[in-house]
């Protein structure tokens, strides 16, 4: 019972921190920074509107591919199978 709660409590730990990382590049970058972003360029475009169109695109794709991947080992860890 002890290992069923320890699992969820750490699945929980990644998806809050995933939900940060997310919040941050859409709403962080995309909308609040994009001024100051806008200051920097990335190949020929803005930082600020690149964060708005591709970054948080790339973004979650990298969040997704992250997520998948701890949760593989941590089911490996806590021995839990689909």
């Amino acid at each position: 019972m002890k290992s069923k709660e320890t699992y969820w409590s750490e699945n929980l730990r990644l998806i809050f921190i995933c939900l940060a990382i997310w919040f941050t590049v859409s709403f962080g970058f995309g909308l609040l920074l994009v001024e100051p972003l806008n200051e920097i360029r990335l190949g020929g475009y803005k930082l600020g509107f690149w964060f708005a169109q591709q970054g948080s695109i790339y973004s979650f794709l990298a969040l997704i591919f992250w997520y998948g991947a701890k949760m593989n080992k941590l089911d490996k860890k806590y021995h839990v199978k689909d």
